[in-house]
């Protein structure tokens, strides 16, 4: 019987700022993605997360924004009203740099944690391209993943309970292309990462 050969992942780190909790009512306001490596039946080979990127930033959507949101980015919503780039535009040109940079590969969507970045990304695709390159469950958790190697319960893990081994360097600012290299760097590190070792026996 013939061995069905299944194509490689490109893993693409992304990082999103938006003005609250959800899409719809609120906005994404700046979009970043980097290339962080490629995973195969041989294992994973990191990239050079600065080689192949992704950065746009977005009209918004709405009205609506929670203050508190809007001040982690830093970013301008009145600025961003006149200069960014239209959401449709935009989403369209991500999604032909994803197909390009994952040719022969599936592209595989990695964020830290996922669950935020997806569901802005996600629903930015669908209600303006109205299909997503990932598909839609083509996402991986960097928290999750962390958390399995370590065997650790998922809600005790942060970055700050990670060895500093497993860190980027980079600082963490919150521009989402800067964050979404950074989380690149984690990501290729977790991936290299065998996990704790084994408890030392007891005397």
């Amino acid at each position: 019987m013939a061995v069905r050969r299944t194509r490689p992942s490109l893993c693409i780190s992304v990082d999103i700022e938006a003005d609250g909790p959800i899409p719809g009512p609120y906005s994404m306001l700046s979009l970043g993605a980097a290339v962080a490596g490629t995973q195969d039946a041989d294992g994973f080979t990191a990239a050079d997360p600065t080689r192949h990127t992704f950065y746009r930033e977005l009209r918004p959507i709405s009205t609506e924004f929670v203050p508190e949101a809007l001040a982690v980015s830093g970013l301008d919503r009145e600025r961003l009203g006149r200069e960014g780039a239209e959401p449709a535009a935009a989403l369209t040109e991500f999604t032909d740099w994803v197909r390009e940079v994952s040719a022969g590969a599936q592209p595989v969507m990695c964020g830290y944690p996922a669950a935020f970045d997806w569901m802005f990304l996600y629903w930015y695709l669908i209600r303006f391209t109205g299909t997503s390159p990932f598909g839609h469950s083509g996402c991986l958790d960097m928290k999750t993943l962390y958390a399995v190697k370590a065997g650790l319960p998922l809600r005790a893990v942060a970055k700050g309970t990670m060895p500093r081994g497993l860190l980027s360097r980079r600082r963490h600012t919150h521009h989402a292309l800067d964050d979404a290299v950074e989380q690149a760097e984690l990501f290729a590190n977790l991936m290299a990462w065998p996990g704790p070792g084994p408890a030392p026996d007891a005397g």
